[in-house]
């Protein structure tokens, strides 16, 4: 695996697992670090070239699918919500609400690392409001506004 930087609490994938009911292909967080319960934390990922969608996104120059990158954020704010709660996977389910004022600005690539920074900016009940941002080194990839409710197991919210 990629080196990541590190500071306080860090989530390896394996306990991202733990809090996330995502798998291959389609969990988009590799690390987690500088949480702050309640309030932010810090997804890596590690794009990688064997990555499914790259085989038909742009075979001739891949590019991470934006859509993917605002998943990989809300991954990270949903991990970091579940990990603070202590939610496991097998007790909840985290569904999409929203997403607003999504910006792409920079491709990514293979090979690179993105950072991505979630703050969370309001929550009431069940429901998060989260803004993350997706860099690659200092540059501004992707950025997005987002709500998601947390549903704690049963039969899903009407």
């Amino acid at each position: 695996m990629a080196d990541f930087p590190n500071s306080g609490v860090t989530l390896d994938i394996e306990q991202i697992k733990q809090v996330l009911p995502h798998r291959a292909p389609f969990l988009f967080v590799d690390k987690l670090t500088d949480i702050v319960p309640n309030e932010s934390a810090v997804g890596w990922k590690a794009v990688r070239i064997e990555e499914d969608y790259f085989r038909g996104h742009f075979p001739d120059y891949p590019v991470m699918p934006g859509v993917l990158i605002v998943e990989a954020l809300a991954q990270t704010a949903g991990a970091a919500v579940s990990y603070t709660m202590g939610l496991s996977r097998e007790r909840r389910i985290v569904y999409f609400m929203t997403i607003e004022k999504a910006r792409f600005r920079k491709p990514v690539r293979p090979g690179d690392i993105l950072r991505m920074p979630v703050k969370a900016l309001k929550k009431r009940g069940p429901v998060w409001r989260y803004e993350g941002k997706a860099f690659v080194g200092e540059a501004l990839c992707a950025e997005a506004e987002f709500t998601a409710m947390i549903h704690d197991g049963g039969d899903a919210p009407a």
